[in-house]
């Protein structure tokens, strides 16, 4: 009888490749952190930049981040990692991207209204989510990402545990672990919005729907929708 091989374990960034998806991210992240000094505002989840900044000063925090593009280019010339960024594979991902933003208002507003019955306005609700790519890196791929990673480990190195037997359990319990972080941490600190049991819930179903665009399609998908979507709240009349 022929022994059934143990099926490989996805890696702990969900589906894509992680490098591709950090090319066709790259672009928005130098225009968001380019464009906070014009904005005069900073993601809530952001606080890398506030500190850069407060570090640095004007003058020497756009002189790190030309040296970062700089260093950004040199990096995906020497892959070889140009076409990643051709109309024909940016412009799918972007696509696809916005139709998750378009509908992810109306699904989780109508779960709130409906299902829960807790009642919920879309521009109080979210208010500023500032852009959405620092709340991916932090909740989706360190959180999430790192969550999964660490029962990766635990079940490679105990094969009969919880992690190794039960995988899609596992990606339950650091999706909803992720979701209510990045729910919760936005009620936090000196820049936290007020909390209501609507926002709360609202960001969370939030970040389960990242969660599972960033796990089933990539790290750029999830990013993207995140951004799309935070503009469409802002020019929500």
């Amino acid at each position: 009888m022929q022994r059934l091989q143990p099926r490989p374990q996805r890696p702990w960034w969900g589906h894509g490749e992680l490098a591709a998806s950090f090319v066709l991210v790259f672009p928005l992240l130098l225009a968001y952190e380019v464009g906070v000094l014009f904005a005069g505002s900073v993601n809530g989840a952001d606080v890398v930049t506030r500190l850069l900044f407060a570090a640095l000063g004007r003058p020497a925090y756009l002189a790190l981040h030309a040296a970062t593009a700089i260093g950004f280019l040199l990096w995906i010339r020497r892959g070889d990692r140009w076409s990643t960024l051709r109309l024909e594979v940016a412009a799918p991902v972007i696509l696809e991207a916005a139709l998750y933003a378009l509908t992810l208002g109306g699904l989780i507003s109508l779960v709130l209204d409906r299902v829960l019955g807790l009642g919920v306005s879309a521009a109080s609700v979210i208010g500023a989510l500032g852009a959405g790519i620092h709340e991916e890196l932090v909740f989706r791929l360190a959180l999430l990402g790192g969550l999964v990673a660490l029962a990766q480990d635990a079940a490679a190195a105990a094969p009969a545990s919880l992690c190794a037997r039960r995988p899609r359990l596992v990606l339950a319990g650091a999706l909803a672990l992720s979701s209510v972080a990045f729910a919760a941490l936005h009620h936090v600190g000196a820049h936290g919005e007020p909390w209501t049991a609507h926002a709360l819930a609202f960001r969370a179903l939030a970040g389960v729907a990242f969660g599972l665009i960033f796990w089933f399609r990539s790290l750029a998908h999830a990013v993207y929708a995140h951004a799309i979507y935070d503009l469409l709240v802002y020019w929500r009349p």
